[in-house]
């Protein structure tokens, strides 16, 4: 095996085994960002009768602001006391079937990707890391974007701990049942336009650690000590944290786009999404989670990053 191989390999792996780590570690909290983006349904009065089906619900807004608590732990709250505990890690079989090869693809590519644009910008610099990013995201989206249908439709299905449980593989025949192939890339566009805010992370990322290092806060040998993992911590957050608020509105519009609701469907394509929300429901429809989505991701990040860069820089110091 060639060096460039191996590296690729050791990205692949360490990709995979991070985007695991951290997506299990934060799943209740996707679960409630998730349900907070939608337009259905999404948390049901303690003490109601659950009327959703597997089908989804469709709700008038203000139906859906009524079954909405004020804010992430009241919200985790009322799905613990309406659908029990194991409620809060729903969608996270598909997430778990998806992250790891979504993250090793993602990985793998943007590594790829980065010596590919090092032979056609100036090494190392910030359209390097732009261009590496937006091209391996949108190879991840568009391979994984069928995993990420179902998971959403997972994590909006409202039945109790007491009720028929909607299972993954029944999810899949009903979304092959409405709308065929098509219906397991709703969203892909939306996913496109996320590249923008994964390609800012990155640009930040890349220069907050050349930042770091050029301050002499993190070693370049190959071996990593528990102050350079907070160093790596510290920037993926601070640089999710501006991503993440810059392009944030994709996010809801990939989801109403994922979503089911029902027949008379409401959202089309990315700008129909972005402009009826916009008009129907005003700068807070567009940030709608942005609280849990800021508490979720921030920690997810960080876990993921300094799992990877562990795992990388262990496995070249442990080659040589």
């Amino acid at each position: 095996m060639s060096r460039n191989d191996k590296k690729s390999t050791v990205h692949l792996f360490a990709g995979g085994v991070a985007g695991a780590v951290a997506a299990t570690a934060t799943a209740p909290l996707e679960v409630v960002k998730t349900r907070l983006q939608s337009s259905v349904v999404a948390f049901q009065p303690v003490h109601a009768p659950v009327l959703a089906t597997s089908a989804g619900p469709v709700t008038t807004p203000a139906t859906s602001a009524l079954a909405r608590p004020g804010n992430t732990l009241a919200c985790l709250r009322r799905i613990v006391a309406t659908e029990g505990t194991r409620s809060l890690f729903k969608g996270l079989g598909p997430t778990l079937v998806g992250i790891a090869p979504s993250r090793a693809i993602y990985f793998a590519c943007y590594n790829h990707f980065k010596s590919y644009y090092n032979a056609v910008f100036e090494p190392n610099t910030a359209p390097v890391h732009l261009s590496a990013a937006v091209s391996a995201g949108v190879t991840a989206c568009t391979i994984t974007n069928p995993i990420w249908v179902i998971r959403t439709h997972l994590q909006l299905d409202p039945t109790t701990k007491e009720s028929f449980r909607y299972s993954a593989v029944k999810c899949v025949k009903d979304v092959w049942r409405r709308e065929g192939l098509r219906g397991f890339y709703r969203g892909l566009t939306a996913s496109y336009a996320g590249t923008s805010e994964t390609a800012i992370y990155f640009v930040l990322y890349e220069r907050f650690k050349e930042n770091l290092r050029k301050q002499g806060l993190l070693e370049n040998s190959q071996s990593t000590t528990s102050t350079d993992v907070i160093q790596y911590m510290i920037a993926s957050a601070c640089a999710k944290l501006t991503a993440t608020v810059i392009a944030y509105p994709h996010e809801v519009a990939r989801t109403r786009l994922r979503q089911n609701d029902g027949a008379n469907r409401r959202y089309h394509s990315l700008i129909q999404t972005l402009v009826r929300v916009w008009r129907e429901e005003g700068r807070h429809g567009l940030y709608g989670g942005l609280g849990t989505h800021l508490i979720r991701v921030i920690p997810n990040s960080a876990i993921l990053f300094a799992t990877f860069e562990t795992i990388v820089r262990f496995s070249a110091a442990w080659s040589d």
